[in-house]
């Protein structure tokens, strides 16, 4: 078969989950039992078809379809390593969600629409993931919002969940907004939207200038509204009111979408210089103040909330690093692990109710917490002399090397500076052994599946290893704190805040002000007398 043809048989995916969709619509009246059947099937089909593509792609390396459309513009589907990673994992979790969701609203009138809002998310992640054109990324993109929104909106009576979805909305268009231009100024450099015409132009004629400077940046910005970075994060943590599947597939899919675009156009923003930078100041800063913040919650599900926007930020980071390979290794480990946590979080609480855990008093040694991290450099300095890594000269490597010290710092010191048994030391270094290792390993072998799809990494400029030096002396200074601080007598000082940061330095209400999200929100008498559409509407003014 010609393989052009062939990759067009991807698109069964998408617009198998977008006919469950139409015929929820259609069936909203009537039981739910042929909509969750029939989205079983579909479910349980894609995965079978992502592996098969994936099969397809480990054998010829590359497909890409023909283009329906005009002047560059249309519908093509481009089949790479970097897609099919993707593609099978929407499909797993997408099949996860489905059948989660079967159970967690069975009994619920509206449960088929819900089925068909779920569907319609799911058939825009997969479109954008095996887009090979800026007119089909740029749909899918939008339709990925539009699709998430109808999900926020579900139960229209729970007033938080509306001002989250108001915010999302406002949020999403300027991220729209701001990837439309980006596109539109690519299009006008290259004269086409075909992504491997461009990324041919810019690896092998050397294309570079202001233009490209500028499309770069906008595709940062658009990624990092995508992905709730700071400020705009607040609308992931207010979305906790929607159904449980639904900030299951939001934290483990959609908000992957502005990492996954930046490594999509990685030789675009390897090509640049500013689009980076902002990748690294964003993103560093997001990821360490939403995981300070994380700290101090007491909600597990805000807790998670601020997980997820820490996790984007640090993959939004690696990428203006150009670590790619280790940005989508983390976007993948977080996304099965977020839906998890997702999924089972009612099962945690119910555990940590029954369970006491005491933990060895700290013992406040200096000595033993600087050996704590000279031991955890000395695992990862291990690892890496055994992987052939040379940290030294692959700078991003290096930074994020560091990075990782620093978290295996924090196993292994509680452990070691406690009066606790030496079991409990040994355990420690030996999980961070296993973090270490599995780290190298991973990330090596997604170098590997990646290599063709992602620039070679090279030495930033001067200015931007002097940036990234303060954002580690930074982060190093927050992890000494953070071992240090159980060894300190608490006082009204620390206590003061604990508080401002468990309310996250009051970010989202300045927000909140700046676009009014919480003027005009409709009592819940004047909303139960709307019907669903008329509920979206109202939603989205």
């Amino acid at each position: 078969m010609n393989l052009s043809l062939l990759s067009l048989f991807a698109l069964l995916a998408p617009l198998s989950f977008i006919l469950i969709a139409i015929l929820s619509k259609f069936t909203q009246n009537t039981s739910a039992s042929l909509i969750k059947k029939g989205i079983m099937g579909v479910a349980f089909f894609n995965i079978i078809l992502a592996i098969y593509f994936g099969i397809c792609v480990v054998q010829y390396g590359f497909l890409e379809s023909l283009e329906f459309g005009m002047m560059g513009l249309g519908i093509s589907i481009r089949l790479d390593p970097l897609s099919i990673i993707m593609f099978i994992m929407i499909a797993l979790l997408g099949f996860i969600v489905v059948k989660f969701s079967c159970n967690y609203l069975d009994g619920d009138k509206r449960q088929g629409i819900f089925m068909g809002r779920l569907a319609a998310a799911i058939a825009s992640v997969q479109l954008l993931v095996i887009s090979g054109n800026l007119a089909l990324i740029f749909i899918a993109w939008v339709g990925t919002s539009l699709a998430l929104h109808r999900l926020l909106v579900f139960y229209p009576n729970r007033p938080r969940a509306i001002i989250a979805a108001r915010k999302k909305f406002i949020v999403a268009r300027l991220g729209d907004v701001s990837l439309l231009a980006g596109f539109i100024i690519l299009y006008a450099y290259f004269g086409t939207g075909n992504l491997e015409i461009i990324f041919q132009g810019i690896i092998f004629n050397d294309f570079s200038g202001y233009p490209l400077e500028i499309a770069a940046l906008l595709i940062a910005i658009a990624s990092i509204l995508k992905s709730a970075q700071f400020p705009t994060h607040g609308w992931l943590i207010e979305v906790m009111e929607t159904p449980t599947p639904v900030s299951a597939l939001l934290h483990a899919g959609l908000l992957n979408a502005g990492p996954f675009l930046i490594t999509r156009m990685a030789y675009l923003m390897d090509g640049t210089s500013y689009a980076s930078i902002v990748l690294i100041v964003v993103g560093s800063f997001t990821a360490l103040f939403a995981s300070i913040v994380f700290l101090t919650q007491s909600s597990i599900k805000t807790s998670l909330g601020y997980s997820s926007v820490a996790h984007m930020g640090f993959s939004l980071m690696m990428c203006g690093l150009g670590v790619y390979a280790a940005a989508m290794l983390h976007l993948v480990a977080h996304s099965f692990y977020k839906a998890h946590s997702f999924l089972s979080s009612g099962s945690v609480i119910d555990i940590v109710r029954s369970s006491k855990v005491a933990l060895p008093k700290r013992l406040g040694s200096a000595f033993r917490i600087i050996a704590s991290i000279i031991l955890a450099m000395a695992i990862y300095v291990g690892f890496a002399f055994l992987w052939g890594i040379n940290p030294t000269e692959e700078f991003g490597m290096l930074v994020i090397g560091s990075i990782i010290v620093m978290g295996l710092s924090t196993i292994i010191a509680p452990t070691l500076d406690s009066n606790g048994k030496l079991i409990g030391t040994l355990k420690a270094c030996f999980l961070a052994i296993i973090v270490a290792m599995a780290f190298f390993t991973l990330e090596a072998g997604a170098h590997y599946l990646l290599d063709s799809q992602i620039p070679a990494l090279s030495q930033p400029g001067i200015f931007t290893m002097i940036l990234t030096g303060i954002i580690l002396l930074i982060y190093a200074i927050v992890i000494i704190i953070q071992i240090v601080a159980p060894t300190v007598p608490s006082n009204t000082f620390w206590w003061k805040m604990g508080v401002h940061f468990r309310n996250g330095w009051y970010v989202n209400s300045v927000f909140d002000r700046m676009v009014r999200s919480l003027y005009h929100i409709p009592d819940k008498e004047t909303i139960s007398g709307f019907s669903d559409e008329s509920q979206v509407k109202v939603t989205s003014k």
